[in-house]
């Protein structure tokens, strides 16, 4: 996660023999080798427990494995994903695919948006542009600007406020129980859980015009402004209310990150403040002073944050058992660090040598002591899911560590992750790893996705983008 952006999710496809390298340079984009078919901000932090995998492949088609009743099984709409599939999402049961002609389809538990959901087909036959869910529903934004939602009444349900996502909106922002709709003249419009940020109108005089960006974690909002100052709603225990430092959100808030429990400003002058769950990252007092100047970049798991400052250290503060405190390895990040990545409860570092270091849950991938050897150098990647870590290596290999049967060991998948891996996609439990050949590999917990046998043979080439 840069300091200035979310990560982007993205779909390509490659011309001629070219293959999908790890560090593939901007400039082929200028040379016609890559296009760009979709991409998306994914905004963080919302705790969704996805157990399947779609798979889009170069030709538009989409495969699918893992739980069935949670989208893993996608033949009820098989003839409609066949061809022009440009994005697909997911919510906790259900999935959404967007195709070429701005048509969508949805298959998945029905309860949830999936198939036979109750949704306005005429609405979605044509003009979508992207689709965004939270843990229960979607919204769909068209290209004129409206949005439509379906799905259960958290987020599923957005007639209270129809009249506000008929034009102008430009981005739709979820946690886990509503959405929020950022639109062209910088008012907010919100609809789902009243108590978890579906209902703003204790604070609309702030979201009325002048917001310029919108951050949530599970069950709270904050909106960034244009004058640098923060507003929030939502369950004022995980930071919908943060009246208890208002004065430091006033003004100078250049990004703000979340975790499932609490918020984390940092302002123009590298200083961070925090609010929301004090034993989970609201409360930043007892490291006050490591991160009142020179923060760059602020990376959370589900209870703690790591604050990544101009000079390469690293400084940590939440739940003390689940990455909050990262005395045992303070030596090692003291300097150099260039990225932080998290599972749920642990983080990794990775730094400028190519090593990395871990911290938290030990369970959870806190401790990679048993493959140490393999991440003393050349690790370029670290993807978590909740339970553990899974590294690409310069030499295209994938080293795993943490919960053995969530992933954190690939022993049957092992000879397959030797070379030619570029992307490492997770979900709750288990992960895919996309080769250069376009083939995939998966392991974890097999009922969430770590076993695709299944489709074994639709997965030996062609792919180009995984989705959990």
């Amino acid at each position: 996660m840069q300091a200035d952006a979310w990560p982007v999710e993205a779909t390509v496809r490659m011309c001629g023999d070219v293959q999908l390298q790890p560090r593939m340079r901007l400039a082929d984009l200028d040379r016609g080798i890559v296009t760009l078919v979709w991409a998306r901000e994914d905004p963080p932090k919302r705790k969704v427990l996805r157990a399947a995998f779609a798979a889009i492949t170069a030709h538009g088609s989409v495969v699918t494995w893992g739980d069935p009743q949670c989208g893993g099984d996608s033949s009820s709409v098989s003839d409609q994903i066949q061809e022009g599939v440009v994005q697909v999402v997911s919510n906790e049961r259900a999935f959404a695919a967007v195709k070429a002609d701005g048509s969508v389809v949805t298959w998945g538990d029905p309860a949830y948006g999936g198939i036979g959901s109750s949704i306005s087909a005429e609405q979605l036959k044509e003009g979508v542009v992207q689709v965004v869910s939270n843990t229960f529903a979607f919204a769909a934004i068209k290209a004129a600007g409206s949005v439509v939602t379906w799905g259960p009444a958290r987020g599923g349900d957005s007639s209270v406020i129809s009249d506000k996502l008929e034009e102008g909106v430009v981005q739709v922002v979820s946690n886990g129980f509503a959405f929020a709709a950022l639109k062209a003249d910088g008012s907010v419009a919100t609809w789902g859980d009243a108590v978890f940020g579906g209902d703003s109108s204790a604070i609309s005089d702030g979201l009325r015009g002048g917001v310029c960006q919108v951050v949530s974690n599970e069950s709270a909002f904050a909106a960034i402004k244009a004058d640098g100052s923060v507003v929030t709603w939502g369950d004022p225990t995980r930071g919908g209310n943060s009246s208890c430092i208002s004065d430091k959100l006033h003004d100078s808030v250049v990004q703000v990150v979340s975790n499932s429990f609490a918020f984390a400003a940092i302002k123009a002058d590298g200083s961070v403040a925090t609010w929301g769950g004090p034993t989970r990252g609201g409360n930043s007092t007892s490291i006050s002073g490591k991160i009142q100047q020179g923060v760059v970049e602020v990376v959370s798991n589900d209870f703690a944050f790591a604050a990544i400052k101009v000079d390469g250290s690293v400084a940590t503060w939440g739940d003390a058992s689940w990455g909050g405190n990262s005395y045992s390895v303070s030596d090692k990040l003291r300097k150099d660090v260039v990225q932080v990545v998290a599972s749920a409860r642990a983080f990794a570092a990775i730094k400028a040598n190519g090593s990395v270091v871990t911290w938290g849950d030990p369970a959870r991938g806190g401790n990679s002591f048993s493959v140490s050897d393999m991440l003393q150098e050349g690790v370029v990647q670290v993807v978590g899911n909740d339970f553990a870590f899974a590294a690409i290596k310069a030499d295209g290999s994938a080293v795993t560590w943490g919960a053995r049967h969530c992933g954190g060991v690939c022993s049957s998948v092992s000879d397959q992750l030797q070379e030619g891996v570029v992307q490492v996609v997770s979900n709750e439990r288990a992960f895919a790893a996309l080769k250069a050949d376009g083939s995939v590999v998966t392991w974890g917990d097999p009922e969430r996705g770590g076993d695709s046998s299944c489709v074994s043979e639709t997965l030996k080439k062609g792919v180009v983008s995984v989705v959990s």
